[in-house]
């Protein structure tokens, strides 16, 4: 049993399920003085067949999410988070979110699937509670 989170990712979309999963992982890398890796995931599952989409929208996207990561870790360490690591991977959500290395804690926003199911979680959500071999919080929108 981990008493102690000294590695935690947070997964970042930039929805704001998301943002309130990283001001949470902040508090708790800063309560354990842990390293604190932000991700985003440039899912090109969601892009269809290799052929269909354009590689360079997806270099595109990466840079993008790489700026605005580079963003959030300056918050982070000016909250007072000592080891903030920015990355952006490409691959599926879903894939990547449950199969980190050496992390033993996951923060992650729940995603709700319109007004009349908020409580549900999201797919990817879901599927890191399900498969992920750390812990996992999912963090709900207050």
């Amino acid at each position: 049993m981990v008493t102690s989170y000294k590695h935690i990712a947070v997964a970042l979309d930039f929805s704001q399920q998301s943002i309130n999963a990283f001001n949470r992982a902040v508090k708790i890398a800063k309560e354990n003085g842990a390293t604190l890796l932000l991700i985003s995931v440039v899912d090109t599952h969601t892009f269809g067949t290799v052929e269909a989409y354009d590689h360079k929208y997806a270099e595109k996207l990466q840079r993008e999410l790489q700026v605005k990561l580079e963003e959030m870790k300056q918050k982070a360490i000016e909250a007072g988070v000592e080891q903030v690591i920015a990355k952006v991977e490409v691959g599926k959500s879903k894939v990547i979110l449950t199969g980190l290395p050496n992390i033993n804690l996951m923060v992650i926003g729940a995603t709700g699937l319109n007004k009349a199911e908020k409580f549900v979680l999201g797919s990817v959500s879901e599927r890191v509670v399900r498969h992920s071999k750390y812990d996992v919080l999912v963090v709900r929108n207050s």
